[in-house]
């Protein structure tokens, strides 16, 4: 059986991942391709576990911590969820992976690459992403974004914009140092042509 294709969407908070994760799940599906949808921190009990933790308020989470609850989680993830479902033919389309941790835990929290490489190496054994969508947004846009939404911010999207800007930074240093594998798309674009050009991306790659 042919391996599936491993596809992320990364940025920074209200970029409109989630959105268009389902929005090519549903495409593809369409298509009569098996595709499962998944997101970090999550994606299996012990990692969503871990994911309540990690938003909610009621915790005073230190950066290493952090850093390595994310790791426990992606573990988890990868060898539990990730792995299987590529393996087994299925495409996996997911809100976030390892270059997060490099952008959020790295840039935004001060760690060292090299800490953040080592257990890159122990938890994924290398797994990458076929294909990277960066959903690139400035920062007012965000905090616009984030002033519409009914529910309260949590932990992390609670953050200064000091902490976000080093986090989009890193993301198109990412983008710069990956090019075959990122794709940076305008998250202020309207939705549907963010997801005609994702798909024209998919054609163009011969994907489908």
């Amino acid at each position: 059986m042919t391996q599936g294709k491993f596809i992320s969407f990364e940025g920074i908070e209200c970029a409109g991942k989630s959105t268009q994760v389902l929005h090519l799940c549903e495409y593809l599906k369409k298509l009569g391709i098996q595709v499962c949808k998944t997101r970090e921190p999550g994606g299996t009990k012990l990692a969503d576990s871990l994911r309540g933790m990690l938003v909610a308020e009621l915790y005073d989470i230190p950066p290493v911590s952090e850093l390595l609850m994310m790791f426990a989680g992606r573990a988890s993830h990868v060898q539990q969820l990730i792995q299987p479902k590529l393996e087994a033919g299925y495409w996996v389309l997911c809100d976030r992976f390892v270059d997060a941790s490099y952008a959020y835990q790295g840039a935004g929290r001060g760690i060292s690459e090299n800490v953040i490489a080592t257990l890159d190496q122990l938890t994924t054994q290398g797994l990458r992403p076929d294909l990277t969508f960066l959903l690139d947004l400035p920062l007012k846009n965000m905090t616009l974004r984030m002033q519409q939404r009914a529910d309260a911010p949590d932990r992390i999207e609670s953050e200064k914009m000091e902490f976000f800007g080093r986090v989009r930074e890193k993301y198109l240093d990412l983008a710069q140092t990956y090019p075959d594998r990122y794709v940076v798309i305008d998250a202020m674009l309207p939705l549907g042509y963010i997801q005609s050009q994702m798909i024209e991306v998919l054609k163009l790659r011969e994907y489908i």
